[in-house]
């Protein structure tokens, strides 16, 4: 039997305490289903591909009636406080309570909304084909699957029901760890991703970009080893915050790349969803005509988990003819693939037929009263709700409740049939990462309202005062010591991974996101000559920047600690290598220490740029940097390192390596007034070695990064330590710290220097 946490109860439940008005409710709210229902002549078949893509989009006018009479009804939602409308509609929400209760009871993994909505597809449809049951093995891909709630769902129906099959599963997703990616179009949970990278395919760019050929083509290379592919799901979207009344067409592309993806590597006889919204464009029309000529039966579910007012609904599609029947249609389709191909029309208008059209347009007039009704509803519950509306409602989400459980069967499983029986590693695991989504602005109108500020305006306003005030008066970095990793460095698993250039950094596992976010918008300000000029940047005086005796006492202390520790002796002599830092030679020596400089004038050349330590010829100076250093160095010696930042997976991957070979690290910031220069040293104490094949791989790296600057190479290295190594707690924290403290300092002395000009201007 299971073990769980908690002792299971059997879940028959006792539907009978509700009224009959209470169960007609909730029995609707899990009915929400339409069927694509074929005429026996057969008449749907796919125009000639010769027809393809020769017509503009021409919209449908009586769906188009349709979509505005739905943005009518929206339009009452735009001057309502987000916040205040988020809560209300949570409480409205008649599912409200499915997603902690069956958490709670039956155990399951990562339990989150898609979870729940994917269990009730399952639940209602025949989606894993018998032949894979018949065959014990069943193979699945998920497309734009962050976090993973799919996946874990899929695993919880398998592992409680005692399905006898052998499971595979590939998974993509827009990489949380590729700086070029912005945060608001990717789900930052990483729970699932760090705990199973291997699963995980984002392409020969590793952006994890859907909507490129490479990426296709390379999927479908990734997946050969299935012997046939009978589920794909593809549950893509991006943030519509900005023009929600046009998020069916904004979305439009993605949903042809994820239609497209799963017509090539889906196997004859698999099943297909697809997370669409309103399907009133002409784009989603023709779309839903290709898949009912596609799949032997199409159905538009919206389960009761999805939230009733919002216009998601999955198109479940069973029993795929084949790649065969559609091959000419499909190779011109792979042609016009990418993010452009809405300016053409898959078919023109007139090629679907009437038969079609009537009941896709029965399907939109069928969600589109759900959801208004909801809508209304929410709206008047919002201005007034009285006591016996408030007890129906709790009576409705208990009802809810209970049908969901008893309806799907929900039967728990133990920990150990998990995914991730025990999550190591991931952001996520990092508490001062997590929560780090973009917060909302509080209506949706205020949000249009900041989208047109320009930077100027906001400083104006005071939104980055705090930056201003915030001056350096202490060592940043005099709490943050990451002690060396006792674990022998093995690097016979490791491989370097090569990517497209980065054109900046936009993202970074290792670093507050808010921050990064806001220097990003000032040094675009600055960089675009909208600050007169760089030489307005000045040194803040009211900053204490640290001198050098002051960091070298420290490496100096530090040092006897660790020599105390160890039982050694303290009178022992050792060196401190510092890089770059020359005025360090006139400062007074400490005891036993003996201070060596290693000349790196290029290193200190570089500065802050959109792509910080992304820029590959600043790398490739590090890299050859910390190879001169670390040759040099004895047993028990330090090193002193400046650093520009920290925010890309390579940089990280040095002080991993820097981090196995000294038995512990801190920083220094700032060690500058330089406005935009490096000003953090990393400080590195105790000296133990490092392993010949590690060295040997980090020349080897160096060779690869040398020619591929020379030749000019479109390529850059993007990661040589797995990231599985480098998202593990303390030297996560210890880069968070880090590269927070840098970036604070930077944006200190650019809105520093706005608010200056704007006060010389304002007096002129």
């Amino acid at each position: 039997m299971n073990k769980c946490k908690k002792p299971y109860v059997d879940q028959t439940t006792n539907l009978e305490k509700f009224s009959p008005e209470i169960l007609s409710e909730i029995e609707k709210l899990f009915a929400k289903k339409f069927t694509y229902t074929k005429p026996v002549n057969n008449e749907w078949q796919l125009p000639d591909p010769s027809d393809a893509f020769m017509c503009d989009h021409k919209e449908f006018n009586s769906l188009l009636a349709l979509k505005d009479s739905m943005n009518e009804v929206k339009n009452q939602l735009s001057d309502k406080n987000l916040d205040e409308w988020h809560q209300h509609t949570s409480f409205t929400n008649k599912a409200g309570r499915i997603i902690p209760y069956v958490k709670k009871s039956v155990n399951a993994e990562l339990c989150t909304q898609a979870w729940c909505k994917f269990h009730e597809i399952l639940c209602t449809f025949p989606l894993l084909p018998e032949e894979a049951l018949q065959d014990g093995e069943l193979n699945s891909v998920h497309l734009c699957e962050a976090p993973g709630a799919f996946i874990a769902s899929l695993n919880h129906y398998l592992k409680s029901r005692h399905v006898p099959c052998d499971w595979n599963w590939v998974a993509n997703t827009l990489n949380p760890y590729h700086e070029a990616n912005d945060t608001l179009m990717m789900i930052m949970d990483d729970r699932l991703i760090a705990n199973t990278l291997p699963w995980w395919y984002f392409g020969p760019d590793n952006t994890g970009d859907v909507m490129t050929l490479k990426h296709l083509t390379g999927l479908q290379s990734f997946v050969s080893n299935m012997a046939t592919v009978h589920l794909v799901t593809a549950d893509g979207s991006f943030d519509c915050q900005g023009n929600p009344g046009e998020q069916e067409a904004l979305v439009s592309p993605l949903h042809y790349c994820e239609t497209v993806t799963a017509l090539m590597i889906l196997g004859t006889g698999g099943s297909f969803v697809l997370k669409m919204f309103t399907l009133f464009e002409h784009c989603s029309t023709n779309l839903l005509f290709l898949l009912n000529c596609s799949f032997e039966e199409v159905h538009v579910f919206k389960p009761a988990t999805s939230k009733a007012g919002n216009s998601e609904a999955y198109v479940i599609c069973l029993r795929y003819m084949g790649r065969e029947s559609i091959h000419l249609l499909l190779s011109k389709m792979i042609q016009n693939f990418g993010t452009e191909m809405v300016n053409k029309a898959l078919f023109p208008q007139h090629v679907l037929p009437e038969s079609f059209l009537k009941i896709h347009e029965e399907c939109c007039m069928f969600f589109h009263k759900c959801q208004v009704e909801t809508i209304s509803e929410n709206i008047h519950l919002f201005e007034r709700m009285e006591e016996a509306e408030q007890t129906k409602l709790n009576k409705l989400r208990d009802c809810a409740v209970e049908f969901f459980m008893q309806r799907f069967d929900m039967k728990p499983i133990a920990r150990n049939n998990w995914l991730v029986k025990k999550s190591q590693i991931g952001c996520s695991v990092n508490a001062k990462w997590f929560g780090q989504r973009n917060k909302y602005f509080s209506t949706y109108n205020e949000r249009k309202m900041l989208e047109t500020l320009t930077w100027n305006e906001k400083v104006a306003k005071g939104y980055f005062n705090h930056w201003a005030e915030e001056h350096s008066l202490n060592n940043a970095g005099k709490m943050c010591i990451l002690e060396g990793s006792s674990s022998n460095l093995e690097c016979s698993l490791w491989y370097i991974l090569e990517g497209k250039r980065l054109p900046v950094v936009k993202c970074s596992p290792f670093c507050d996101g808010q921050v990064l976010e806001n220097l990003n918008e000032a040094m675009k300000e600055l960089l675009g000559g909208r600050l007169k000029s760089r030489h307005m940047l000045q040194p803040c005086h009211s900053c204490d920047i640290l001198p050098g005796e002051l960091i070298l006492a420290e490496v100096s202390d530090l040092s006897r600690c660790h020599q105390e520790v160890l039982n050694e002796k303290c009178s022992d002599q050792f060196t401190c290598l510092v890089v770059g830092f020359p005025s360090f030679c006139d400062t007074e020596s400490q005891p036993s220490m003996e201070i060596k400089l290693l000349d790196s004038a290029t290193l200190l050349t570089f500065s802050f740029s959109l792509l910080y330590d992304g820029e590959p010829k600043y790398q490739q100076q590090l890299l050859e940097c910390v190879l001169h250093s670390l040759n040099q160095l004895t047993m028990g010696d330090a090193l002193i390192l400046p650093i520009l930042s920290c925010f890309t997976r390579f940089t990280a991957g040095l002080v991993f390596i820097l981090h196995c070979c000294f038995r512990c690290i801190t920083f220094a910031c700032p060690t500058s007034h330089e406005p935009l220069r490096t000003s953090v040293a990393l400080l590195c104490i105790g000296y133990r070695g490092l392993p010949n094949p590690v060295v040997e791989y980090l020349q080897r790296l160096n060779k690869l990064m040398s020619s591929l600057l020379d030749t000019d190479s479109p390529q850059q290295v993007l990661q040589f330590v797995p990231m599985e190594v480098l998202l593990q707690g303390k030297l996560l924290e210890f880069l968070w710290d880090l590269n927070t403290a840098i970036a604070k300092r930077h944006l200190h002395l650019i809105v520093q220097a706005k608010q200056q000009q704007t006060t010389s201007n304002i007096s002129l």
